[in-house]
């Protein structure tokens, strides 16, 4: 009872006050003024505030908001504030207007919202000093948020700083760390907030590259001392340990170039060098720095290749009354005109130097050279060892290295102790007298003057010889060796025809003996070729060779086939050789004559020409490749064979590889390939082969459906059923057999178990598939829902051949794995059938011990296991009467 009353009464007192409250409560559409305080600004929720869900009241849905404060983060038209996005801790207003809506006297609300001061996660931040500067605000930690930017700046020992960026550019050691606070002023609505945290800036010093200094040198003259230049002369102000890089540096540690040898290798020119100075090790946040140096090697008047002639060799006899003159040349890079200085010497048997002053014009000098150096017989050299401009010397004036040229005071020739040899020669071919001994004689071309004497006789021969080092050869003119036998040879006179020395000639008295071999004998010799077939083997026989053993036969061809002249190498057994003529030289057919033209004895070299050694034979021509045509494409079940293709005869081949290995036999089984055939002619000439594409097709067996061979024996499945269950309904046809079996009809009815062997006959192929699709049928798949099932109550097994067994109608098609059990009265099993034993003819077939097994008329009782789709067993009885 009482708490009824104080229902009622809290009823009374919510109608009292709302009667009390002003009219515009009704009228309020924006909601009422609300406030949040939020010291956990760093929350991740305060990226999406709903200010609309702060309102009191019923605000109305659908107008617009604005910040007060005009700061960031609020989204006017969701009323969603990224809390977050203002980076000062304070108090804000944000007003909401809502829609025009009839009846409204005030349609604005606001949010005070007070955000506690933030100071961020200080944390640790590495930077290289080549940035020069550094923001303080990024040394925060990443991974939360940042801090408020109305903060205070200090350094370790508390002095503000007036700007978040630090001057970073100068450090002296290779890592320096520097701590900094920052602080945040306080929000009284958040007096527990932290307002301090600490950063620290590890400054990474920049590798110094240093400054190139510019250094130019004059290739020729100034690089003696610069032969271990060291590379740090040429930069100020970089950072030791380094690494060099440019010609000559070898390693990371070497910064030592030879100028000298670089200048020798390369020439005038810029070498460019680099020098890097890594970063600190293991840091990864300043880079290497690099400084490049040009070291600048001039050119100069360049003497390369400048050429010095003098004028003249003599004979030892004009020593008294010779004068001389010398020639210089530019080289490539010419000379100047102008007035020299030329220093020369001459060394030899006598000798001397000098310097003489003259102009080049056009790159061109010439001077005399005073006969005094030139007074004994010999080689004298002239060494011109320098050439300077008059002008004066100027920074590398010339690139110079002496240069120099022979003369020579000839003697009279001599060929004193010196002796002559010839080795054996052919008649009629040119014979090389070799000289040897001649230690007088200087190097150089000689006349001489010879005669012959023996089985061959000349008078007033003359040859030209190059002596070196006291030995010369000259030739003999195979006309003056026509008679085989022995020659002597005799050289009287000798004259110096050496360029450009005088011809000084000396009388000579030289002997030595030539031995001149007979040419073989070639009365006897025949040549034979047998015929063979064109590109066949033709085998020369060689006959009449005597008593030679090792020879070379020189032959060409004619008729049909012509050629070149042709060499073989023979060996020769009891005066007979052969060889075979390449098919190359075969080409054509016909009539073909081999003539041997040229005999030689291999052992002595000496050859004779042969005449009218002729043989004629015959190069058979080979039968055109046999006109085949692509047979008919077979189909496989025909089993076809060679001897089904055409051409067919003796003289026709079958291969089924191009290189016609073995022919195929006339019983060979065709199938898809390519075959190959030839035809053999009288001759035994065998033609190219022909190729023909023989096509076997076959037809695949059909393919049984899924489940294809299942069937309901109730329905009377026919042949044209077992169709219907393959992929070519229409064009499979059935056999009862395998081999030999009888074309079923389509309306032959199905037997259960029976074996069907089906073939398709493709409209494609136009051919009965070679193998077969062999099917088992089972008409035990019939559905007992469509069909009407019952168990007999009776029988009479009294032999009138009505009624005489005990049988379930169908069941072997309904239910395939039935089982059938029948007991007497007495509950003694009298009979157990299935689909395999379906009939009870009235005996019993179970057990022994009831006279002869005939069961008297009276009541029976069944039961049957249907095992399939989860039927339940069915029992039952019957009455059996006789």
């Amino acid at each position: 009872m009482v708490k009824n009353y104080s229902n009622f009464l809290q009823i009374i007192l919510f109608f009292v006050f709302l009667s009390v409250l002003p009219s515009k409560m009704y009228a309020q559409c924006a909601g009422d003024d609300a406030q949040k305080i939020i010291c956990d600004i760093q929350n991740s929720a305060n990226q999406n505030i709903s200010l609309f869900s702060l309102l009191g009241g019923s605000p109305t849905a659908g107008g617009k908001w604005t910040d007060d404060n005009n700061f960031r983060g609020l989204d006017s038209i969701t009323g969603n504030l990224n809390a977050q996005l203002i980076k000062e801790g304070g108090v804000y207003h944000y007003t909401y207007t809502a829609p025009d809506v009839a009846g409204c006297t005030d349609n604005t609300a606001t949010i005070t919202l007070t955000i506690g001061a933030y100071v961020g996660v200080g944390s640790k931040a590495t930077v290289c000093s080549l940035a020069g500067s550094f923001n303080l605000f990024t040394a925060f930690d990443s991974t939360v948020m940042g801090p408020h930017e109305n903060g205070i700046w200090r350094d370790a020992a508390g002095a503000i700083l007036g700007s978040p960026s630090i001057n970073i550019r100068y450090i002296t050691t290779p890592t320096e760390t520097r701590q900094f606070t920052y602080e945040v002023p306080l929000v009284p609505d958040c007096p527990s907030t932290p307002l301090i945290t600490t950063v620290y800036v590890t400054i990474v010093r920049t590798p110094e590259e240093g400054n190139p200094q510019e250094l130019t040198l004059c290739g020729t003259t100034d690089l003696d001392s610069y032969t271990n230049y060291d590379m740090f002369e040429s930069l100020k102000d970089e950072d030791p340990g380094g690494v060099w890089k440019g010609p000559d540096i070898t390693s990371r540690s070497d910064h030592n170039i030879n100028l000298k040898e670089l200048f020798d290798k390369y020439g005038a020119g810029d070498l460019n060098y680099t020098y890097t100075v890594l970063a600190v090790p293991n840091q990864n946040i300043c880079t290497d720095r690099t400084a490049f140096v040009t070291i600048t090697l001039e050119k100069r008047i360049d003497f390369t290749g400048t050429t010095l002639v003098v004028l003249k060799d003599i004979c030892e006899s004009e020593m008294a009354t010779a004068t001389y003159s010398a020639k210089i040349t530019e080289g490539p890079d010419g000379i100047p005109d102008g007035e020299y200085k030329i220093t020369f010497n001459v060394a030899g048997p006598t000798g001397g130097s000098e310097t003489v002053t003259v102009n080049f014009l056009n790159g061109v000098v010439n001077f005399p050279i005073k006969s005094a150096y030139f007074q004994k017989v010999g080689k004298f050299t002239v060494n011109v060892t320098s050439i300077i401009p008059t002008a004066g010397p100027k920074k590398c004036v010339t690139i110079f290295s002496p240069f120099s040229y022979d003369i020579n005071i000839s003697p009279l020739p001599r060929l004193d102790n010196a002796v002559i040899t010839a080795s054996a020669v052919c008649q009629n071919d040119i014979a090389t007298v070799q000289i040897s001994n001649a230690t007088l004689l200087a190097d150089g071309k000689y006349r001489i003057l010879y005669k012959i004497n023996g089985d061959n006789v000349a008078t007033a021969q003359t040859a030209t010889i190059t002596a070196v080092g006291g030995k010369a050869s000259f030739e003999i003119p195979g006309s003056l060796n026509v008679n085989s036998g022995l020659s002597v040879i005799t050289i009287t006179n000798i004259t110096n025809i050496t360029n450009p020395t005088p011809q000084c000639s000396n009388t000579a008295n030289v002997i030595g003996n030539l031995t001149i071999n007979p040419l073989p004998v070639v009365i006897n010799v025949k040549v034979v070729v047998n015929d063979d077939c064109l590109n066949g083997v033709f085998t020369a026989n060689v006959s009449g060779l005597g008593t030679l053993t090792k020879v070379k036969l020189s032959y060409v061809l004619l008729d049909s086939n012509t050629s070149t002249a042709q060499t073989v190498d023979l060996t020769v057994v009891n005066g007979n050789a052969s060889f075979v003529i390449p098919s190359a030289l075969l080409a054509n057919t016909g009539s073909t004559v081999i003539s041997a033209t040229y005999l030689t004895n291999d052992i002595t070299g000496c050859g004779s020409l042969l005449v009218n050694i002729l043989d004629s034979f015959l190069v058979n021509p080979i039968p055109l490749a046999p006109v085949a045509v692509n047979p008919p494409d077979f189909c496989k079940v025909d089993r076809a064979t060679i001897a089904n293709l055409t051409p067919r005869g003796p003289q026709y081949k079958w291969y089924n590889s191009a290189a016609l290995t073995t022919p195929l036999a006339d019983t060979y089984l065709l199938k898809s390939e390519e075959l190959y055939v030839t035809e053999t002619s009288a001759t035994n000439c065998t033609s190219p082969a022909s190729m023909i594409s023989v096509v076997v097709k076959d037809t695949p067996a059909p393919t049984l459906n899924p489940d294809g061979q299942n069937f309901c024996g109730l329905k009377n499945p026919a042949i044209s059923d077992l169709s219907k269950a393959t992929n070519v309904p229409s064009t499979v046809s059935w056999y009862d057999a395998q081999n030999n079996g009888n074309l079923l009809a389509s309306t032959t009815l199905l037997v259960d178990k029976a074996t069907y062997y089906g073939y398709d006959l493709s409209s494609v192929t136009d051919c009965i598939s070679d193998s077969v699709l062999e099917v088992t049928v089972s008409l035990t798949e019939c559905d007992p829902a469509e069909y009407a099932f019952f168990i007999p109550d009776g029988f009479s097994p009294n032999g009138d051949n009505v009624n005489d067994t005990f049988r379930i109608p169908d069941i072997e098609y309904l239910y395939p794995d039935y089982t059938l059990e029948i007991f007497n009265r007495y509950g003694n099993v009298m009979f157990k059938g299935n689909a395999n034993k379906p009939n009870w003819d009235g005996r019993n077939s179970e057990a022994a011990g009831f006279g002869d097994g005939i069961a008297p008329n009276g009541v029976y009782f069944y039961i049957v296991n249907f095992n399939k789709d989860n039927r339940k067993a069915q029992q039952g009885r019957l009455y059996l009467n006789r």
